[in-house]
């Protein structure tokens, strides 16, 4: 087999804490060596790809990816995530359940990963709904799912209410080590909510819910955790006070892992403005000391996973009253220049900090041999100028769906190059 040499790199490698000179050989999808320091030297028959100094890390993984596929193509087709992904530096993608129907079976988890690898872009994996139908009621095929390749389980933006059934997932789940993730968000305070409660919202006239639905939901969560021993991730922290209830929970060796979304650490409830919709999101948008708190969860290492939440919403779902706007933004091309900007340039976090919980983090967390730069690993790379402007213009985005938040912003961070299992699937160097 042909062998590629990426030469030449600044080498972040956050599961080894390496920032420096380097590159990769890469031969039959596999790096089969790395190199580190300065002057490195490749096979002669090696194809050199010169990276001019430029950053090359591990692809991205971002586990909190809708599509509209099956049942809702319009909004985005598992094709059009992919290639948004691709032009992201994202590599791994994973499908939420809810689509229509739901991913609650074994042949719903194939049939999505089949689908995903005819494709040959990137990785496509699926998450299992938790109940069936993500009607909170009966437990779903939790172990076939398992079996046939489901990462973790979880009715996404759907609360379980009924503690018992909950109980229930979790005690099952803990039996063979799965994870399951949940929405911290307690419903009779949050339901047809669209906003936080507070100065804006009651300006604004809009229904809102108070920060601590979120706190109030995750001790209860948290509770069953202790009890089952199961492993859990909180998706999507958004407040403060949370993320206090979810430290103290460590301390008392609870194995509980935490994501929070990119439009969570770049927006807060200001940015609503004059009823902005592309900023209608679930949760929704914080105060701005909640999003400090975020940040500072990513700066310390208390958040392991930062995520896209990319959620496709075409134009006529979007441009309506803001309670009537559909919630969610597409999220996949801009989250790694999001990153950069707003917690490198902005934040002042080093670049592999920023890094690790979009590469190594999530990897960990869902037993993936992807999200490293090591020999044996699978060849799947980015490779990015961190410092190169880009104006973000939703129209010309890869997604079906242009409701990205981030339309006209000035960002910092540019995919050059993307690479799955060796394969070149997204090129902008030129």
């Amino acid at each position: 087999m042909t062998q590629t040499a990426i030469l030449n790199a600044r080498l972040i490698e956050p599961a080894t804490d390496y920032d420096g000179p380097g590159g990769v050989v890469i031969e039959n999808g596999k790096i089969v060596q790395v190199l580190r320091g300065a002057g490195q030297t490749a096979p002669s028959s090696a194809d050199i790809i010169d990276a001019q100094g430029r950053c090359l890390a591990p692809g991205l993984i971002d586990i909190r990816v809708k599509t509209g596929e099956p049942g809702n193509e319009p909004k985005e087709t598992l094709k059009s995530a992919a290639l948004s992904a691709a032009a992201g530096g994202v590599t791994t993608i994973v499908v939420q359940p809810d689509t229509d129907p739901a991913i609650d079976d074994p042949a719903m988890i194939d049939h999505i990963q089949r689908r995903g690898a005819a494709l040959d872009l990137v990785h496509v994996r699926a998450a299992g709904a938790a109940t069936q139908g993500r009607a909170g009621e009966r437990m779903a095929e939790i172990g076939l799912m398992d079996e046939a390749g489901a990462l973790y389980f979880t009715d996404v933006d759907h609360v379980i209410r009924n503690t018992r059934t909950l109980q229930r997932v979790m005690s099952y789940a803990a039996s063979f080590n799965a994870l399951i993730a949940c929405r911290p968000t307690e419903p009779w305070l949050s339901e047809g909510t669209v906003a936080t409660a507070g100065e804006l919202a009651t300006r604004l006239g809009l229904s809102a819910q108070p920060a601590l639905a979120e706190r109030i939901q995750l001790e209860r969560d948290l509770a069953l955790v202790e009890q089952t021993g199961a492993r859990y991730l909180v998706d999507q922290i958004s407040t403060e006070g949370a993320l206090e209830v979810l430290t103290r929970a460590r301390t008392r060796g609870l194995e509980v892992a935490a994501s929070v979304s990119i439009n969570h650490l770049c927006f807060n409830e200001i940015d609503i403005g004059d009823y902005r919709t592309f900023y209608r999101l679930d949760p929704p948008l914080r105060t701005e000391d909640d999003r400090q708190a975020m940040i500072e969860g990513i700066r310390d290492g208390l958040i392991d996973v930062i995520t896209s939440a990319h959620c496709p919403e075409p134009a006529e779902n979007k441009r309506r009253p803001f309670a009537e706007a559909e919630p969610g933004a597409v999220g996949l091309e801009t989250l790694l220049a999001a990153a950069i900007s707003n917690l490198h340039h902005e934040s002042g976090i080093d670049l592999i900090d920023v890094l690790r919980p979009m590469t190594h983090g999530p990897a960990s967390l869902l037993g993936l041999a992807s999200g490293v730069i090591a020999e044996g690993a699978p060849a799947d790379l980015v490779l990015f100028d961190a410092g190169a402007p880009i104006v973000v213009d939703a129209s010309r985005l890869k997604s079906k769906s242009k409701n990205s938040p981030f339309d006209g912003r000035r960002l910092q961070g540019k995919v050059l190059l993307t690479m799955v299992d060796g394969r070149i699937v997204h090129d902008q160097r030129q």
